[in-house]
């Protein structure tokens, strides 16, 4: 490289702008090549994202969500969704199994019941879901599923 004579990062670094000293134009390729440098690892982060995207959306509606949670089970669950004790008249038997992610996102979006439950029972379980707090079984997979889907 000759003496006084600048390569074009060497000129964008000498004014904020990006511009060259005393008004002499930068050459043209210099913002291309930033354009494409830029664009070329956006790209790279779009494609690794979506992947991981995918694996976590596939992931939330395989979660499970107790009902009652480990902390409580033998509970029955009454029909504004707090746990009461097992035999109470009007509260419901928790359900034999887990319920699946993807049902109780289906539950809440359409409104519908829980698949194979009668919908006074199914109301009682989706209030004891939309009551769960931080720490309780279920509480993140619940919580994954109002996340918004892009």
């Amino acid at each position: 490289m000759m003496k006084g004579a600048m390569d074009d990062h060497e000129q964008d670094r000498g004014r904020p702008d990006g511009g060259s000293p005393a008004g002499t134009p930068v050459e043209p390729s210099s913002g291309r090549r930033r354009a494409l440098m830029l664009g070329a690892v956006g790209a790279a982060s779009v494609m690794s994202i979506r992947p991981a995207l995918a694996q976590t959306h596939a992931s939330v509606m395989t979660c499970e969500i107790p009902v009652p949670d480990a902390a409580r089970r033998g509970r029955y669950i009454a029909t504004d969704g707090s746990t009461v004790p097992s035999g109470t008249t009007g509260a419901f038997a928790p359900p034999g199994a887990p319920l699946k992610g993807e049902d109780v996102r289906r539950a809440t979006t359409g409104g519908g019941p829980l698949p194979g439950v009668e919908y006074e029972r199914s109301q009682a379980y989706m209030n004891y879901i939309r009551r769960l707090q931080r720490g309780t079984g279920g509480f993140t997979c619940f919580a994954s599923l109002q996340m918004p889907r892009s």
